[in-house]
């Protein structure tokens, strides 16, 4: 084996091992599979041709090859870390101020959590936060970055699919209490139903399944997405809310789960700002952490 095949992902795993002395060990210490640690070490003495590890009932002990390369690899782990600290220190240089426009509910439950680890991990970075259902326009610099449920249409813009965010229907453990559940979604007709007033995502959504609703079913209207989520919670009625903020709220429960849209999530940001570092630090920290949030199955 050359040393231009030596891949530090298998070298990790093998020094995990030796301090561990097993598989399960090993892979609690790098928060990875127990199977893919085993295919790294059968990798690696795959590459070797030679056994690391001797299979015993107690774990895995190792053989004397074993500890005649872990000083050189753990010689490798450790510049490692120190190339991983150059650039987390170049990181740390990044500042400025980003403004980033997200709707009302996104703003408010989802992004709080991933701020604040953005501040963490880059302190000089400072970050404005504007939480409004209007779609900031980036041509005229309202917000540096946009997170969206639309595709954006402005061509200069450069936008990132993340995946979606299903929209149920939910209502409050003591609404269901008092008014039972519907069993279908026709039967939402016979419930206090709240929605926004400006909104016809639901009655589009309705008019495809062949129920008739209109404007005049939902009992109670209103302009603002975080009031029909307060609304929701007071047990007026059911209410349409995305997953990520009424999974979040152990007071209201789920009706009907193949009922309500998914909308995409998109991250935006203007093209001749794509290059600005603290611009850039920032999309890309939101674009990993809303993927995770929103998870593989929203993704398409």
């Amino acid at each position: 084996m050359s040393e231009s095949d030596f891949d530090w992902t298998l070298v990790r795993s093998f020094l995990a091992v030796m301090e561990a002395g097993s598989l399960l060990g090993a892979s609690k210490r790098l928060r990875a599979t127990q199977p893919t640690i085993g295919r790294h070490i059968a990798q690696l003495e795959s590459q070797l041709g030679c056994a690391l590890f001797e299979r015993t009932g107690r774990g895995l002990s190792p053989t004397r090859l074993a500890y005649r390369i872990a000083e050189d690899a753990q010689r490798m782990a450790e510049g490692a870390h120190g190339v991983a600290r150059v650039i987390a220190g170049s990181r740390q240089d990044v500042s400025g101020s980003v403004r980033i426009s997200a709707s009302q509910t996104m703003a408010v439950v989802v992004l709080p959590g991933i701020i604040g680890r953005l501040r963490a991990a880059n302190p000089q970075i400072q970050v404005e936060l504007q939480a409004t259902d209007a779609v900031a326009n980036l041509l005229r610099r309202e917000a540096d970055i946009a997170v969206r449920m639309v595709m954006p249409e402005q061509g200069s813009v450069i936008a990132r699919r993340l995946g979606a965010s299903k929209v149920g229907a939910y209502a409050s453990r003591d609404y269901v209490q008092r008014r039972g559940q519907p069993a279908s979604p026709a039967e939402l007709l016979q419930h206090d139903l709240i929605g926004l007033i400006d909104d016809d995502v639901i009655l589009r959504g309705f008019a495809e399944g062949g129920i008739p609703a209109t404007r005049e079913s939902f009992a109670v209207r209103t302009d603002d997405s975080l009031m029909v989520w307060q609304l929701v919670r007071a047990g007026l009625g059911i209410g349409f809310l995305p997953d990520t903020v009424a999974k979040r709220d152990p007071s209201l429960v789920q009706l009907l789960p193949e009922v309500g849209p998914t909308m995409p999530v998109w991250l935006v940001v203007h093209n001749e700002i794509r290059g600005n570092p603290a611009i850039k630090v920032v999309f890309d920290f939101l674009a990993s952490e809303l993927e995770r949030e929103l998870g593989p199955a929203s993704a398409g």
